[in-house]
């Protein structure tokens, strides 16, 4: 059965409009269901202004639905997931306030860092929000992901993240670990930059905490563990 939103039968006027391109102000002719459309004029490539992300935007069939998703598309798709995840974990906490406060900022650093690094922001912003969800860590060194893996098949998330979060979420904090990908990197930093800037909000030694920018594994890690250093040294 087709999506109704896509079957053009259940469209009504308001599905066929017209915008203006941005590069050279000429017309560009849309339907409702168009990803994006290329200017006759000049050959700009436009994102469909009134595109409904909704469904879309988590869905795993929606990439056959609209066609090929935009660069935008993708990005917005993989935001409301991670909203969603967000949210999830938030009940899954409950009142405890710590662990939320916990993952969501090393979730933010996470984010910040994959921008920079270029990593999987979904990926490792997802497995920063989700680490303590499945208990400490194992006799075995490893953390579980069995709960992980439940909540992100419920919320539709495709396989190839699935699995990506899981392996990030099982060598978290592991520094005997030998995965060098960017991802492993940016998880590990933005775990210990929010480890740090709790350490140094319980007034541990600045001498102590600067041991530990060694520790971090890339460039943008680095610095901003010396950023928050750095202000602690200002503060005090």
């Amino acid at each position: 059965m087709q999506c109704p939103g896509q079957d053009s039968r259940y469209w009504d006027g308001e599905a066929i409009f017209e915008s203006h391109c941005p590069k050279c102000g000429g017309v560009v002719e849309f339907f409702k269901d168009d990803s994006k459309r290329r200017c006759r004029q000049c050959g700009h490539e436009l994102v469909n202004p009134r595109i409904d992300f909704g469904c879309a935007s988590y869905c795993p069939f929606a990439e056959q639905c609209l066609g090929g998703l935009s660069p935008e598309m993708l990005a917005q798709k993989q935001d409301l997931l991670i909203d969603r995840v967000a949210l999830s974990m938030k009940r899954q906490y409950g009142e405890d306030f710590a662990k939320i406060g916990r993952a969501s900022r090393t979730a933010r650093y996470a984010g910040t860092l994959a921008k920079s690094e270029e990593a999987n922001k979904a990926a490792v912003t997802i497995a920063a929000l989700l680490a303590e969800l499945d208990g400490p860590v194992s006799g075995t060194g490893h953390r579980e992901t069995t709960k992980t893996l439940s909540l992100l098949t419920e919320l539709q998330a495709n396989e190839g993240l699935i699995n990506e979060v899981c392996t990030l979420i099982k060598t978290m904090g592991n520094d005997s670990e030998t995965d060098t990908s960017t991802n492993t990197r940016v998880l590990h930093d933005a775990w210990r930059l929010e480890g740090l800037a709790q350490s140094a909000e319980a007034q541990s030694t600045i001498g102590h905490a600067q041991e530990m920018i060694s520790a971090f594994k890339t460039v943008n890690g680095r610095h901003e563990a010396e950023s928050i250093l750095a202000a602690i040294s200002k503060a005090s």
